[in-house]
C-alpha cells in the first residue's frame, strides 16, 4: 500500500453519512419506468442536435441526438421504445429553468442494437480510440460533465507523466464511487489501463481516500497481477475530491494559479468515467446509464443503484423505499456543491453522482449574521484565498475586486461556508460573482464580435463602393477612347487667294 505525498492545505471534517448507503450492493435491476426524459445538454456545452421524431421507435444504445460543438457530447437511448415526443422539462438545477429534452416511452423489451466493441483496443491507433469514447457520450462523471474525449486528446497534446484515477468520493452521502470501486474494481482497472494507453502515461494512481478500507483491498487484489497500478491511499479530508488537491496530495506537486493540471503533467479523471471507457472500449456500450447514490435522512432505505440516464428523480426515491417525511431540501450531487433541485419531477442525467433528500434536522440552516472577521474561513480554504474580502466584493457588485482576492482560484468547494460561525453563505456570493463575471465576459465577447462584424462590413461596402467608383472611371476613360476626333474646318477661296497673295514673291520690273 502507498500513501500520497503531499498535504493539501486546509479543508474540513464535515459528517459522512456514508454508512446508510455503503452498506448495501448496488442495485443494477431496476424495473423499468414509464418514462424517461433525455435532456439534450447532459454536458458542458451546446445542446445536442435530435436525430429522431415523435412516432419513432429506437433501439437500447441507438445514437438519438448528436453532439452539437467541441463541448458538446452524443445522447442514446437507454432502452428500447417509442420518441413520444421531443419538448421542454424541468431541469435538475436550482433554477427550474426549462430546457430540451427528447420524451422516450420504453416498450419492455430492451432490444439492444448490434454492438461492435473493437477486437483489440490496445492495438488500435490512439486517436481512434478517443474517438470511440467520443462516440459513446461519456463525459466526466464526478459532476463536471465534460467530454471525456477532449481531455484524452489533450493528455496526448501534453506530455502526462501522471495519470490519477479520482477515487476519493469526499462529499458527506454519496458512496457511488465506493460501491463501485468494491464490485466492479477488475473493470476500473482495466479502464485505468485503456486511458494510460490513449494518453501514454509514465504512471497510473489510483487515489481513494482511508476511509474506504473495502475499496482499496479490492483494488490492490485487481492490480496485483497488472503492473504498473499504483493504489495511492490519501487522507480522508474534503475537498480531497477536487483535482488540484488530490493532485497535489498523491505527486506533492501544485497546479499554479490560471493553469491546468495539463501544464505540469498530471491528467484526472473519475473512477466512474474510467469504468465508463472500459464498458465503451471492450463492450462498445454507450454511456446510458450510470450508478448513483440515493440517500438522505427522508429516504425510506438509502442504497445506490444502476439507474437509466433519464429516470425522473421520484422513481428512484420510490425504489428506494420512497420518502418518509416531506424533505427539506432535495440535492443532486452531495451536500458541500451540490445543486439544490426544485422539485423530484426532473430526469437523471449523466453528472448526477448522487439524490439526497435531507431532513431539516440534516439541513440545519440559520440565519446569517454579521462578519466577526475570525478568520476561520481563510483557515479552512483549501486555495489559500480570503474569502471574507472575495464576499464582502461580491456583495457589492465590486467583481474586480472579488477577482484580486482569488475569485477565479476558487473551486466552490464550500470548506470556508462550513466553518463560518456567522453562517454567512459565502458559496452563493461566489458563485454570484463568477455568474456575473460570466456573463460580463459573454456580452463583451459579444460586443467584440459585433464590432467585428461592424467594421467587415464597412471595410466590405468601402471596397465594393471604390470597385464601383473604379469601373465607372474605367468605363468612362474606354468610352473616350473610342469616340472618333473631330476633321479640320475648310478654308474659303479668297482666303486662299489672300493668302497667296500675302505670301507670293513680288516681281521686280525694274530689275527686269
Amino acid at each position: 500500500m502507498l500513501f500520497g505525498l503531499g498535504k493539501i492545505r486546509g479543508g474540513v471534517h464535515p459528517d459522512g453519512h456514508k454508512i446508510d448507503s455503503a452498506r448495501l450492493v448496488i442495485n443494477s435491476q431496476l424495473p423499468l419506468p414509464d418514462t424517461l426524459w433525455l435532456p439534450l445538454c447532459q454536458h458542458s456545452g451546446e445542446d445536442a442536435r435530435p436525430l429522431v421524431q415523435a412516432g419513432e421507435r429506437v433501439l437500447k444504445g441507438q445514437r438519438i441526438a448528436a453532439a452539437a460543438g467541441r463541448f458538446s457530447a452524443n445522447i442514446h437511448a437507454p432502452t428500447s421504445g417509442t420518441i413520444t415526443s421531443i419538448d421542454t422539462i424541468t431541469m435538475p438545477h436550482p433554477s427550474g429553468l426549462p430546457a430540451n429534452a427528447i420524451i422516450l416511452q420504453p416498450d419492455g423489451k430492451d432490444e439492444w442494437i448490434t454492438l461492435q466493441p473493437p477486437a483489440d483496443p490496445f492495438s488500435m491507433p490512439q486517436e481512434a480510440l478517443a474517438t470511440l469514447v467520443e462516440q459513446a457520450g461519456i463525459v466526466g462523471m464526478g459532476g463536471a460533465i465534460f467530454p471525456a474525449a477532449i481531455k484524452l486528446r489533450q493528455g496526448r497534446r501534453f506530455e502526462i507523466k501522471t495519470l490519477i484515477v479520482n477515487g476519493s468520493e469526499c462529499e458527506p452521502y454519496l458512496t457511488t464511487d465506493d460501491r463501485l470501486m468494491r464490485e466492479r474494481a477488475a473493470e476500473i482497472v482495466e479502464g485505468a489501463r485503456l486511458v494510460r494507453y490513449i494518453i501514454e502515461a509514465y504512471r497510473t494512481v489510483i487515489a481513494i481516500e482511508d476511509n474506504k478500507p473495502q475499496a482499496i483491498a479490492a483494488l490492490q487484489e485487481a492490480a496485483a497481477n497488472v503492473g504498473a497500478i499504483e493504489i495511492v491511499v490519501v487522507p480522508a479530508r474534503y475537498p480531497m475530491g477536487s483535482a488540484k488537491q488530490l493532485i497535489q496530495a498523491v505527486t506533492g506537486l501544485e497546479v499554479p494559479a490560471g493553469k491546468r493540471s495539463n501544464d505540469i503533467g498530471v491528467l484526472v479523471h473519475n473512477v466512474a468515467t474510467v469504468y465508463a471507457i472500459q464498458q465503451a472500449l471492450i463492450h462498445g456500450k454507450p454511456l446510458i446509464s450510470r450508478v448513483t447514490t440515493v440517500a438522505g435522512g427522508c429516504v425510506g432505505e438509502p442504497r445506490n443503484v444502476e439507474a437509466l440516464l433519464g429516470t425522473p428523480i421520484h422513481y428512484l426515491f420510490e425504489q428506494c423505499g420512497g420518502l418518509t417525511t416531506t424533505p427539506a431540501r432535495l440535492l443532486m450531487g452531495g451536500p458541500m456543491m451540490g445543486q439544490v433541485l426544485p422539485t423530484t419531477e426532473v430526469p437523471l442525467i449523466k453528472g448526477s453522482s448522487g439524490v439526497l433528500a435531507l431532513t431539516k434536522a440534516e439541513v440545519n440552516e440559520h440565519m446569517p449574521s454579521p462578519c466577526i472577521r475570525c478568520g476561520r474561513c481563510v483557515d479552512a480554504c483549501p486555495m489559500g484565498l480570503l474569502p471574507l474580502e472575495m464576499a464582502r466584493n461580491s456583495k457589492q457588485d465590486d467583481f474586480d475586486s472579488a477577482q484580486d482576492a482569488g475569485l477565479r482560484d476558487c473551486i466552490l468547494c464550500g470548506s470556508c461556508s462550513y466553518v463560518c460561525p456567522s453562517h454567512i453563505p459565502l458559496v452563493q456570493y461566489f458563485e454570484y460573482a463568477k455568474g456575473e463575471l460570466a456573463e460580463s465576459r459573454a456580452s463583451q465577447q459579444k460586443l467584440s464580435y459585433t464590432q467585428e462584424l461592424m467594421a467587415a462590413r464597412k471595410e466590405r461596402l468601402e471596397r465594393e463602393a471604390a470597385a464601383k467608383e473604379a469601373a465607372k472611371q474605367a468605363k468612362k476613360a474606354k468610352a473616350k477612347a473610342k469616340k472618333p476626333r473631330k476633321a479640320a474646318a475648310p478654308t474659303t477661296v479668297a482666303a486662299d487667294t489672300a493668302d497667296t497673295a500675302e505670301t507670293a514673291p513680288t516681281t521686280d520690273h525694274a530689275g527686269a
